[in-house]
């Protein structure tokens, strides 16, 4: 089941991303390009699943999350931009393809990911892509800049490069990941299930506990990839967090031990999930495929 929604779901963001990356003069046209590059080369677009996932558990059409699934996959974008620039992680290598700075330059880099980031919050505003309420759309709109932002992914990633060479204990190692990736994780369920238009305050508490539950084990299995993986399945370079001495779940409780919290976090989402019904089918089949991927 999985495979054919995110087939669908894939199809149904990459057609509504494209429409934003049309540049609105020839001087533009090369940062455009770049921007282009850094989103539509690839990727399993988990965080627009959730979205259309969380709206469509809410049974409401999937189309509705549009805006909402394409401004979680452009903040992501935009991190993995950054991130792989050679003052942070210096990647040469991701989604298979050269990363951002390699495939144009480091200036042009920047500037494509500070575009990417101006552009999500375009998308969550754009009555076509987000045919919703103001209010709903200021929600949606507060909550994505406070995830992305340095109380979410931001301060998560400021936390994982002053972290190199530490030996962090579990707490502190939760900590930042719930930032670093599990806060875009979130606001990815919360932006789709207010893209419903109908949620509930206990609607919205039942997901948020399924997003971080999930959020957390997406983390484990990276760190579990990083180790058991090659760069080949991976699309990036195996090995990069051992290779940076940065703290990892397999590093710090052992890799069986790692994968069997993953599993644990699993089954608190799914167990998240019991007040909804088949609806909420896919938000299961995506808790199951983040524990069970393979790159």
């Amino acid at each position: 089941m999985i495979d054919a929604y995110q087939t669908s779901s894939q199809a149904r963001v990459n057609a509504a991303l494209e429409r934003l990356f049309v540049a609105p003069s020839p001087e533009l046209a090369r940062l455009y390009e770049a921007m282009r590059y850094s989103v539509m080369n690839g990727g399993k677009r988990v965080r627009p699943l959730l979205a259309y996932a969380a709206c469509q558990a809410l049974s409401a059409a999937p189309e509705q999350a549009n805006g909402a699934a394409c401004a979680v996959e452009l903040i992501h974008a935009y991190s993995l931009v950054h991130d792989d620039l050679p003052a942070m992680d210096d990647d040469d290598l991701r989604r298979g393809q050269p990363t951002t700075h390699k495939a144009f330059d480091e200036a042009c880099a920047i500037l494509a990911g500070d575009g990417l980031q101006s552009l999500a919050f375009t998308a969550l505003l754009d009555p076509v892509l987000s045919p919703l309420d103001a209010e709903i759309r200021l929600r949606m709109v507060s909550g994505l800049a406070l995830a992305a932002g340095p109380a979410g992914m931001v301060g998560g990633q400021a936390i994982d490069l002053g972290s190199v060479g530490l030996r962090l204990d579990q707490t502190a190692l939760e900590y930042m990941h719930r930032h670093k990736t599990g806060a875009l994780i979130e606001a990815s369920v919360q932006l789709g299930a207010l893209a419903s238009g109908c949620a509930t305050d206990k609607d919205l508490q039942a997901l948020n506990t399924y997003a971080r539950a999930i959020g957390l084990a997406f983390q484990v299995q990276d760190d579990i990839l990083d180790v058991e993986s090659d760069t080949a399945t991976l699309g990036k370079r195996q090995g990069a967090d051992i290779a940076r001495d940065k703290p990892t779940y397999p590093a710090l409780m052992g890799l069986e031990q790692a994968k069997s919290y993953a599993l644990e976090l699993r089954d608190q989402a799914l167990t998240a999930l019991r007040p909804f019904d088949a609806a909420a089918e896919p938000l299961r089949e995506l808790a199951r495929y983040i524990v069970d991927r393979r790159h």
